[in-house]
């Protein structure tokens, strides 16, 4: 039997989850996928849902191995993407499986609610949070909007991350970093606005307590001990929001650093002590999230490898039976900056055809249509390089500090095209990697709540110890000059 102690990190996406384990030792950590699962959209009646009951299914399946191998888990972590929610009934039930922020219900609730109850200035200056339409308040206004039958015989709502730990343990809390993602909490007093829940015909009761990351939350109940074998595991609350625990494990040597946390969204920031929330931010449209040890994630959302990854599905059989070196290596042939669009366009939400909005984008802005698979791929990296350059360049404005680095982290630091990109377009020092962020931050997490590690810098000089980070310097500075312009450009006309 292995002795080790280790770390439990539950990590879903909206696509897939995994469930790992990880552990510290002699100030180095390691990780090992335990279970790898799909996250499926379930469509029924016209709207989309999240199986909650599969996501607890997966994860009991990860408690079982463990406890099938023989390991000793020390504790447990929960993290998942934003803004989606459970709603319990009195029976202390799930009413319903949770609405996926895709669904149709919010396309244009956000503009009714912005409208007629509270304006689009009063809700940012109370959140500080970047306006979208599947923002937790919108979604929440929507469903009173329709008459929602389990909204209305709710009597507990809990974010994703926190539902699960409740299904775990039976405790109900209100983790702080995926509750900043709703738009729903004021980031000065770190609390859920009462006014803006009486928007909706909500209560503060309604929500469990606010917690910060490294929180236990209680202990498996007697039920899932018995499922999986397994003793009074502790549940910590970790940083819910799969992007505060990917931020929490940026290797950065101090606060001098940006991030860009690279996956289907790519989400750019800088760390700060307090929430920025002025004219220039509402603005730009950026958004203050909770962070770990009180920090907020001044953040902006990108689109990110979404573009790649819709296109993808449409391609010939042929094309997509090519590896993504093999693809993005063509792409690298094809003339450069000939084809240029705005990742983050109302165009590229969610089309029926990503390469059909792309051509069209082209059109509309007079610029050459790209047609192959190489030409696509080409016109999606250069502009997202691009338009990362701009926020970047906003980024410099807000920060206190000087940034030194960007740091990029998730599933695209492995994407060597991309990263060179990015270096020659913002002219900073791009470190790639950890690829795993969001499982490392919540291993970190639960190690910081075991008393393992002392605070957040400590977390990142064990990662800085443990992994080799891929450097990328700015080249071919004049041409970069010159395309960033032409985007510029091209923005104007599109606007």
């Amino acid at each position: 039997m292995n002795n080790k102690s280790y770390f439990f990190a539950v990590d879903l996406g909206a696509t897939s989850g995994r469930t790992i384990i990880g552990n510290i030792e002699d100030g180095q950590f390691s990780l090992e996928e335990v279970t790898r699962f799909p996250n499926n959209l379930i469509e029924q009646g016209g709207h989309f849902y999240w199986d909650i009951y599969a996501l607890y299914f997966e994860i009991i399946k990860g408690l079982k191995e463990v406890a099938r191998r023989g390991l000793k888990i020390s504790s447990i972590g929960i993290d998942t993407w934003g803004v989606d929610f459970v709603m319990i009934g009195e029976d202390n039930a799930i009413l319903r499986n949770p609405r996926a922020y895709r669904d149709p219900i919010t396309f244009d609730a956000m503009d009714d609610y912005l409208k007629h109850i509270i304006s689009k200035r009063e809700v940012y200056d109370v959140t500080g949070i970047q306006l979208m339409n599947f923002n937790s308040i919108f979604q929440l206004y929507a469903m009173r909007r329709e008459g929602n039958a389990a909204l209305k015989h709710a009597k507990k709502i809990l974010f994703v991350p926190d539902a699960l730990s409740w299904m775990l343990t039976g405790n109900e809390v209100c983790e702080y970093t995926i509750a900043s993602t709703s738009e729903l909490l004021d980031p000065r007093t770190k609390q859920l606005d009462e006014r803006l829940l009486a928007s909706l015909g909500l209560t503060r009761s309604m929500f469990g307590k606010m917690v910060n990351p490294g929180t236990l939350i209680g202990v498996l109940t007697d039920e899932v001990q018995k499922m999986t074998g397994l003793g009074p595991v502790p549940v910590i609350a970790v940083a819910g929001h799969d992007t505060g625990s990917a931020v929490a494990a940026v290797p950065a040597k101090d606060e001098k650093f940006a991030y860009l946390s690279s996956g289907t969204w790519s989400l750019m920031g800088i760390e700060t002590k307090d929430a920025i929330i002025n004219d220039l931010s509402y603005e730009r449209n950026f958004t203050n999230e909770g962070g770990i040890e009180g920090t907020t994630r001044f953040l902006k959302n990108i689109c990110g490898m979404w573009l790649y990854e819709r296109c993808r599905l449409e391609w010939p059989e042929e094309v997509r039976k090519l590896s993504h070196p093999e693809l993005q290596g063509s792409a690298m042939q094809v003339e450069a900056f000939r084809s240029l669009i705005n990742p983050d366009d109302t165009l590229f939400a969610n089309p029926s055809s990503m390469i059909g909005a792309i051509q069209s984008y082209c059109q509309q802005t007079n610029q050459p249509v790209p047609e192959t698979p190489a030409e696509i791929c080409r016109c999606i990296f250069d502009s997202l390089a691009l338009r990362y350059r701009q926020v970047f360049g906003w980024l410099k404005e807000f920060a206190s500090f000087d940034i030194d680095v960007l740091h990029i982290i998730g599933g695209g630091s492995l994407n060597k095209y991309l990263n060179q990109f990015t270096a020659n377009s913002t002219g900073t020092t791009v470190l790639a990697g950890p690829q795993e962020g969001t499982a490392i931050g919540n291993i970190m997490l639960q190690a910081k709540a075991a008393g393992l590690v002392k605070d957040i810098w400590e977390m990142r000089q064990i990662i800085a110890n443990s992994l080799e980070l891929v450097k990328y310097e700015p080249q071919d500075q004049t041409a970069w000059d010159e395309a960033y312009e032409k985007y510029l450009g091209i923005l104007n006309i599109k606007d």
